[in-house]
C-alpha cells in the first residue's frame, strides 16, 4: 500500500488500518457488542493484516476495559514486531470524567500496550466533564512530554473539531485526525462541515464502520433474515428494515457490477472508493473477526476504479449524504 502522511504529522500510515474492537474479550458493555475471540484468531487477523501491507491498528480504552489492547499486543508481540515497526492508536473515554483523566489513565493505556507507543491518542467523543481548551492542554502536555506523539478527536462535529484544531495550534501541537462514521451508506459529514473542514485543516478524517456494519456486502440484501439472526438490536434501525434495504439496493447492485468487472468483492469496492474518492483526506479503519475478512480488507487496494465507477459509485449513494 501506498502510504500517506497523517494529518500534519510526521506519521506515515497505510490508507486501510485494522480497527479491533472485536478484540475485546466481549467484556464490558461497548465490547460485549463482540463475542469473544481465541487469541489465535485475533493473531491470524493481525498476522494477515500485516501481511496485507497494514502498518497501524486502531483500539481503545473502552474496548473490553484495555483488553482489546492487551490482545493487540499479545499476538504483535507473538509476531516478532518489535516497537516501533508498527503504529498503535489508542483513545481515552471521556463519559463522566475531566480532562485530569486523560494523564492519569495514560499508565494504564501504556501498560495494556506494552511495549508499543501510542503514536495516536484520540479523545473518544465531545462529551467530557472538561472544556475543550483544557482537554487539549492535556494531550499536549503528554506529547510534550514525550509520553504520545501525536493527537486526534472521535465524533467531533466540525465545530468542535475546530475548537480543538485552534486549542492544539496555540499550543504549537496539531491536531492530526477526527475518526468519524462514515460509509457509502452513511455520507453525513460530507453535509454537516466535518470533512470540508478537515480539508482545510489537514486533518486526516479515520472512518469507522466503512462497509456500514456488513450491509455494504449485500449479504442481508440476499437473506433478509440474516438481519433476525445476525445484528441483535441494530435490526430496529431503518437501513436494516425492509424499505431500508430496498431503498440501499440500487447502489449494491451497482457495486457488484462493479465489482465483478474487477474480480474483486462488493466490500472491496465500497472500501476502495472510500479512501481514494476524496484524495488522501480519508482512510479507513474496517474490522475482522476471521481471516478471511483481513484478507479481503486488504485486497480491497489492489485495483484502481475508473472515474466513471467513482461517478457512478458516488451518485448512487448521494441520497446517504
Amino acid at each position: 500500500m501506498t502510504l500517506r502522511r497523517l494529518g500534519r504529522s510526521d506519521i506515515e500510515i497505510s490508507p486501510l488500518g485494522l480497527g479491533c474492537w472485536q478484540f475485546s474479550e466481549g467484556a464490558g458493555l461497548v465490547g460485549g457488542f463482540w463475542e469473544a475471540l481465541p487469541a489465535g484468531t485475533v493473531q491470524d487477523i493481525v498476522e494477515t493484516s500485516l501481511r496485507g501491507g497494514i502498518n497501524w491498528f486502531d483500539t481503545a480504552e473502552v474496548y473490553g476495559h484495555g483488553r482489546s489492547e492487551q490482545a493487540l499486543a499479545a499476538a504483535l508481540s507473538s509476531l516478532g514486531k518489535k516497537p516501533g515497526e508498527v503504529l498503535i492508536a489508542t483513545k481515552w473515554w471521556p463519559t463522566l470524567r475531566g480532562a485530569g483523566s486523560i494523564g492519569h489513565t495514560l499508565g494504564a493505556r501504556l501498560s495494556a500496550l506494552s511495549p508499543y507507543a501510542i503514536d495516536l491518542h484520540q479523545i473518544h467523543h465531545a462529551w467530557a466533564f472538561a472544556s475543550v481548551g483544557a482537554q487539549a492542554e492535556a494531550m499536549a502536555k503528554l506529547v510534550q512530554e514525550g509520553k504520545i506523539r501525536t493527537v486526534g478527536v472521535s465524533n467531533f462535529s466540525a465545530r468542535k473539531m475546530r475548537a480543538m484544531h485552534a486549542a492544539l495550534a496555540q499550543r504549537g501541537i496539531p491536531l492530526v485526525s477526527n475518526q468519524m462514521q462514515y460509509s457509502l451508506l452513511d455520507r453525513r459529514i460530507e453535509s454537516n462541515g466535518v470533512l470540508a473542514a478537515a480539508k482545510e485543516l489537514g486533518i486526516t478524517v479515520i472512518a469507522y464502520s466503512p462497509l456500514a456494519q456488513g450491509l455494504l456486502s449485500g449479504k442481508f440484501h440476499d437473506d433478509p433474515a440474516l438481519v433476525r439472526s445476525r445484528v441483535g438490536p441494530r435490526r430496529f434501525m431503518p437501513k436494516y428494515r425492509p424499505s431500508g434495504l430496498a431503498r440501499s439496493r440500487p447502489l449494491i447492485d451497482a457495486l457488484r457490477e462493479i465489482a465483478t468487472a474487477h474480480g474483486v468483492t462488493a466490500s472491496q469496492v465500497a472500501l476502495n472508493w472510500l479512501v481514494h474518492f476524496h484524495g488522501d483526506t480519508v482512510v479507513a479503519i474496517p474490522g475482522a473477526t476471521k481471516r478471511q475478512h483481513a484478507e479481503e480488507n486488504t485486497g480491497a487496494l489492489g485495483f484502481t476504479l475508473t472515474e466513471d465507477e467513482l461517478r457512478r459509485i458516488d451518485a448512487l449513494s448521494r441520497p446517504f449524504l
